[in-house]
């Protein structure tokens, strides 16, 4: 099963539905009860969410604060997927008792919103950690390595491994490559394999040569068999797999170092 939604030529990861839905139910209920009560209680719930989505996005940049002071500007960059999810629901509660100790008017409509937001991501998170994984071993099938060899992917597995699908007119692959470059020579205990989607050799090898990419297990997937097999359409799209072969995480859209790195940590624990 796959763990995003295709509308068109739209991409959305279930995470971010789910996140969209808690948010959506949250400012229903508000606007129910507050109306009901006679009070405006969209605007202090606003700035609970607010409050919470700052400190999620705060939270992990100060875990991983080595990273983000070498390249500032990518703490703004919220593209990558880098949150603390509970720091920003523990944020939203304080926030939400703080202000309806200040405004018991909006107290009740505030803090039910909220509840039913929390309950929302929990069931939520629950339901994707129950469902069937979407696949639980490397596939079997066959690729081309640059210099024209028949390669199984199932060869790489015996360690940890990042298989990264991707494309040169993909921009969010050409932004991340220089990182998964990076990480592949600062962790040589993991097989990092790329797997380009349906371009030719010669192009494939002038991108790289002409951006200086010193890529290890580049191979051509001119079918496009392992999105097929993955269930993932958009680009780029990085499967984390453990030493046993078995799936344990996956990101769709570009990696940063920082959430390339907490990856890779969660990947190396026993």
């Amino acid at each position: 099963m796959s763990n995003t939604l295709q509308i068109g030529p739209l991409t959305f990861p279930f995470q971010l539905l789910l996140v969209f839905a808690a948010v959506a139910f949250a400012l229903l209920v508000a606007n129910f009860l507050g109306r009901k009560a006679g009070v405006d209680a969209d605007t202090p719930l606003f700035r609970v969410l607010l409050l919470a989505v700052l400190t999620a996005r705060l939270g992990f940049v100060i875990q991983y604060r080595e990273i983000y002071f070498a390249t500032p500007l990518d703490m703004l960059d919220i593209r990558d997927g880098g949150w603390q999810p509970i720091a920003g629901v523990a944020a939203a509660w304080v926030g939400a008792l703080v202000l309806g100790w200040r405004r018991p008017s909006v107290r009740f409509p505030v803090v039910s919103a909220l509840a039913v937001a929390t309950l929302v991501l929990g069931l939520g998170t629950a339901a994707m950690a129950w469902q069937p994984a979407q696949t639980t071993e490397l596939p079997s099938i066959s690729l081309t390595s640059m210099d024209g060899r028949s390669v199984a992917l199932s060869a790489f597995a015996g360690a940890p491994m990042v298989v990264n699908l991707w494309a040169t007119w993909c921009p969010p692959c050409q932004r991340e490559m220089p990182i998964m470059a990076k990480a592949q020579a600062d962790h040589p205990g993991i097989h990092f394999v790329f797997l380009n989607q349906g371009e030719s050799q010669s192009k494939v090898q002038a991108y790289l040569t002409a951006h200086k990419l010193g890529l290890r297990n580049v191979l051509l997937d001119k079918e496009g068999q392992a999105g097929v097999h993955f269930g993932q359409k958009a680009l780029p799209a990085t499967l984390f797999f453990n030493a046993q072969g078995r799936l344990v995480d996956t990101r769709i859209g570009e990696l940063s170092h920082a959430t390339l790195s907490q990856r890779l940590q969660a990947l190396a624990s026993p």
